[in-house]
């Protein structure tokens, strides 16, 4: 009984996931765009950590140095970008990616374009979504975070960043697209690099925000559909529109 219902529980989780998988499909199958269905990740550690120390020395594009029981790091060393902070791996930009695939299984997808399906976005905060994109030569991380700024009030995060440097970076523009209903929300900049670290990035507010209602207002069943476009540009410019 207990090998059946273990069983039954695989099926059914793989039933639902090619039911959304289907669904976003058949909503963006005409614009010929890949769809990855993104299942949420219950953060277990939220701590500023490395990225308030970050957040000090982002102009020279280094991260410094994560002090543990006063332990002295390379400064050239990136943390584990996953939202799972407990992850205590560091490791060169080199390295990054197969880190994130091995020891994590993030899904990459390849494409100027992509959907990123998000599920289950009703769950309570703290909550990520995360993929790997890899377009123009270079790998991307887009990570969506359900978390309270203010106590009782959760929002959605959702932000671009090049495993790359800060320069790299400066090359590139993405953009971030909600339709549904009849309703549109852009949000298009210039991604930030890894080494900035996603805690800065959401602290900045430099990235797209929903609050609760707004998110409803564009999902579907509990699913938030993200557009994903990639470009290289050297203009910096930065805009959200309805």
């Amino acid at each position: 009984m207990l090998f059946f219902t273990q069983c039954f529980g695989a099926v059914l989780d793989l039933i639902h996931l090619r039911f959304q998988h289907y669904k976003a499909k058949r909503v963006f199958s005409a614009a010929g765009q890949l769809v990855c269905v993104v299942n949420p990740t219950h953060s277990l550690k939220y701590a500023p950590t490395l990225c308030a120390a970050a957040q000090t020395s982002t102009g020279q594009g280094i991260l410094p140095p994560y002090h543990h029981h006063e332990a002295v790091h390379d400064p050239q060393l990136v943390p584990c970008m996953c939202p799972l902070f407990s992850c205590p791996w560091e490791g060169h930009l080199e390295v990054v990616v197969s880190h994130l695939r091995q020891t994590h299984h993030i899904n990459i997808l390849q494409g100027a374009e992509i959907v990123f399906l998000a599920t289950d976005m009703h769950l309570p905060a703290p909550t990520d979504w995360i993929i790997m994109h890899s377009c123009l030569g270079h790998q991307f991380l887009l990570v969506l975070r359900k978390q309270e700024k203010y106590e009782g009030h959760p929002q959605f995060f959702a932000t671009m960043m090049l495993i790359g440097t800060p320069t790299q970076a400066d090359n590139f523009t993405y953009r971030l697209e909600l339709n549904r209903n009849q309703r549109r929300l852009k949000w298009e900049a210039t991604p930030r690099s890894v080494l900035e670290c996603v805690d800065s990035v959401i602290s900045d507010g430099d990235c797209l925000v929903l609050n609760t209602s707004l998110a409803q207002l564009f999902s579907d069943n509990g699913s938030l559909a993200i557009g994903i476009a990639i470009t290289t540009s050297k203009v910096h410019n930065s805009e959200a529109e309805m």
